[in-house]
């Protein structure tokens, strides 16, 4: 693709770091008369004349008065991030000096970047293609080892590499199959329907695994949500604070005090999960908020990946709990019991109590007894694996439903193999297949479709 399209000749320019006060400022600007701006805002050199890849300390000027001493870094087209002549100023961190070099640069004829307007021209200019520009968006926003490793082995290719092999097994048959069209009357046979059959074998191995992986992609960058649900006081706020290892809900012996859901966010083994203490569940409370509290405890449990169901060890009775179970089990709703409060419990009765339960773990929130085993069985439950740096993983719900489309192609390519389907339709259903992968790379789109993907982007990226 070319960025030549309209719109895409001019020059941006934006902030490239976070807003607000800091040690230093980067300001980029991209396009073809970004050498030009910078070189009238910097009288100290002829940018022009220097070494791609090069830095220089001046002063930055608007007209004679000086802005600020700073480092311009130089990366001429096409060896840069954009594919353009790409400048950038690092200045100080000051807003008001990062505004005033924005100022002047659009007084020199740059315009106001969009969000992501720099990658997106990357994309068109062919630096990277979609699936590594949707990954750039990911690694800005990994906030865990796992969703930073796998938004980094995206933008390195690893997904792009997987589909371009595909891309070009499938084309390279088509052609074959097209030129067996062209002799059609001769009755000759270009393609070797064997390994045809081998390929598509191949391809669909490849799309289920990567269709497979998107539950776990979707954990990665989404994180888990765990509704803990129980009665009144029987720990569950104790539960929160320890497992945050701090006092954020509070805690009372009186049956109702958590009157609201309660959200925080821990991180195990690299996956975060979203802890949601809810209102004391009971049947029959007068309290107008506390109802209010207790049915949002209601939807968050419904709509929550797992429920931690934490229970009185000394209270609970094996009947009660069996109901609660069967709830959950009717509600296909996922779920890890916490027989808690053991330190004052009798150990070998409660266990004997509850032996006939799955997943149950016992513990004293109080006294942090029991907790990194419930983590481990949290994490078991919901994820049970460690994401690899090797391996590609899907996150994105775009790139699930090509793929799922890719799928049902190669499953239509295979009936017609079997079903002995002639060229010309079997070439359909591979040129089919192949439009997919493209709608996953970007090598076909609309731009209305690439603007919704970047405007995600923050701005100067």
């Amino acid at each position: 693709m070319s960025s030549k399209l309209s719109g895409w000749d001019d020059t941006i320019v934006a902030l490239a770091t976070p807003p607000g006060i800091g040690a230093i400022g980067v300001i980029r600007l991209s396009g073809g008369e970004a050498f030009n701006i910078a070189n009238a805002i910097f009288p100290s050199k002829d940018l022009s004349t220097q070494l791609t890849h090069t830095i220089h300390v001046g002063v930055i000027k608007s007209e004679e008065d000086a802005i600020d001493e700073a480092i311009i870094s130089l990366f001429k087209g096409p060896k840069s991030y954009t594919g353009e002549d790409v400048i950038e100023i690092s200045c100080h961190g000051s807003p008001y000096v990062q505004q005033q070099i924005i100022r002047v640069c659009i007084n020199k004829g740059a315009r106001l970047a969009k969000a992501g307007e720099f990658t997106q021209r990357a994309f068109l200019n062919g630096k990277l293609d979609l699936t590594q520009a949707e990954a750039v968006a990911d690694l800005i926003a990994s906030n865990t080892k796992a969703s930073q490793r796998t938004a980094l082995h995206n933008v390195r290719g690893g997904f792009s590499l997987v589909l371009k092999e595909l891309r070009e097994n499938l084309i390279q048959f088509s052609a074959l199959i097209e030129l067996e069209l062209d002799f059609a009357t001769e009755d000759v046979e270009f393609a070797d329907r064997k390994k045809f059959y081998e390929l598509i074998h191949n391809a669909q191995g490849t799309t289920q695994q990567l269709l497979s992986s998107f539950q776990l992609g979707n954990v990665i960058k989404n994180g888990v949500s765990v509704a803990i649900i129980g009665k009144p006081n029987a720990g569950k706020s104790t539960l929160l604070n320890t497992l945050l290892n701090e006092d954020r809900a509070i805690v009372s012996s009186i049956a109702g005090t958590t009157r609201d859901t309660i959200e925080e966010i821990i991180n195990i083994k690299g996956i975060l999960f979203r802890l949601i203490d809810t209102a004391g569940i009971r049947e029959h409370s007068t309290d107008v908020i506390e109802l209010v509290g207790i049915e949002k405890s209601m939807e968050k449990m419904r709509s929550a990946d797992i429920v931690l169901y934490i229970f009185d060890a000394n209270e609970m009775t094996p009947d009660a709990l069996g109901i609660v179970c069967d709830n959950f089990n009717s509600l296909a709703i996922q779920f890890v019991l916490a027989a808690n409060k053991i330190d004052i419990a009798n150990m070998v009765s409660i266990r004997e109590k509850f032996s006939f339960f799955q997943k149950m773990h016992f513990i004293s929130a109080k006294d942090n007894l029991g907790i990194e085993e419930l983590e481990d069985e949290l994490f078991t439950s919901t994820v049970n694996e460690q994401p690899s740096s090797e391996n590609t993983i899907i996150s994105n719900t775009r790139h699930q439903a090509a793929l799922q489309q890719v799928s049902n192609s190669l499953t239509d390519i295979r009936s017609g193999l079997d079903n002995q389907i002639p060229g010309d339709l079997l070439a359909l259903d591979i040129r089919r297949c192949l439009h997919y992968i493209s709608e996953i790379t970007g090598d076909i789109s609309n731009e209305d479709v690439l603007d919704f993907i970047f405007s995600k982007f923050c701005i100067g990226k």
